[in-house]
């Protein structure tokens, strides 16, 4: 896998990623459940952030950015404080998963970029409520 592959395969999970969130944004309350919704703002914002970086890396890298999808599977229903959670929790574990293979394929400033975002992304696991791991986003070495 190349360096450009690895951009545009992280680029398409946070596109899905983005996705998710919006679902699971529109089933959360702010009145009734505050600290959830900020925290999924807070998610959707830095995975918007992420998506942007990472169209600049491809067209960076010579590729053309890959495209979202019109709609995503988003396994419903997802109700309820702790469903929410649960989902928002997943979306982070694969993100890290996929930027870990990121931070394999790649070198420099793409590389200390992704490393970037996978510390925050195995930070935030533990903001939803998921427990510390030693190696997040390498299941192979556990």
């Amino acid at each position: 896998m190349t360096v450009l592959d690895a951009l545009q395969t992280t680029l398409a999970d946070e596109h899905a990623a983005l996705y998710a969130y919006g679902v699971l944004g529109a089933r959360t309350s702010q009145a009734s459940a505050p600290l959830l919704y900020d925290a999924l703002t807070t998610a959707y914002r830095r995975h918007r952030s992420r998506r942007d970086q990472l169209r600049t890396m491809v067209a960076e890298a010579g590729g053309q950015p890959v495209a979202a999808a019109a709609a995503y599977d988003v396994e419903l229903p997802v109700q309820g404080d702790d469903r929410i959670r649960t989902a928002a929790l997943a979306l982070e574990v694969d993100g890290t998963e996929t930027l870990t293979a990121l931070v394999a394929q790649s070198s420099g400033s793409v590389r200390a970029w992704a490393l970037t975002e996978v510390v925050w992304s195995a930070t935030w696991q533990l903001e939803l409520g998921g427990e510390p791991e030693t190696w997040p986003g390498a299941p192979e070495l556990y």
